[in-house]
């Protein structure tokens, strides 16, 4: 079994940075991509970030450009999330995610939906006071 398992969560002021890490664990998979994802209360969870590990290619919720920046290393299957200038709108659980290679569906040049990752940590909260 796969789990993936972040860290880095925690209470910063509007302005400030955090980061979170992701790293799997459990069963040796290989994935094509890796991503994170938010949720606020009472809110469907936005694709924030991710990262295709064969091209290098990131991609970013358009709001977040600029301020956040996805890392990480295929081999470990871990993953890393820089969030500066973080705004009071942006305190939610983030949640990290990780696409097979062997998951159906097409490829694709990077990865936005919930419904093309195959596994998901627990979530890390984040919040951000004004």
């Amino acid at each position: 079994q796969v789990q993936l398992v972040e860290s880095g969560g925690g209470s910063v002021q509007a302005g400030g940075s955090l980061r979170v890490s992701c790293a799997a664990s459990g069963r040796t998979f290989s994935s094509d991509a890796m991503g994170w994802f938010r949720q606020a209360p009472e809110k469907e969870p936005d694709f924030v970030a991710t990262i295709t590990w064969s091209s290098g290619i990131t991609a970013y919720l358009d709001s977040v450009k600029g301020r956040f920046i996805i890392s990480g290393d295929n081999a470990k299957n871990t993953v890393y999330l820089q969030m500066d200038n973080l705004k009071a709108e942006e305190a939610a659980v983030y949640y990290c995610a990780a696409r097979s290679s062997a998951a159906n569906g097409n490829t694709r040049a990077y990865y936005t939906r919930k419904s093309e990752y195959n596994y998901w940590g627990q979530g890390t909260q984040v919040t951000v006071s004004s």
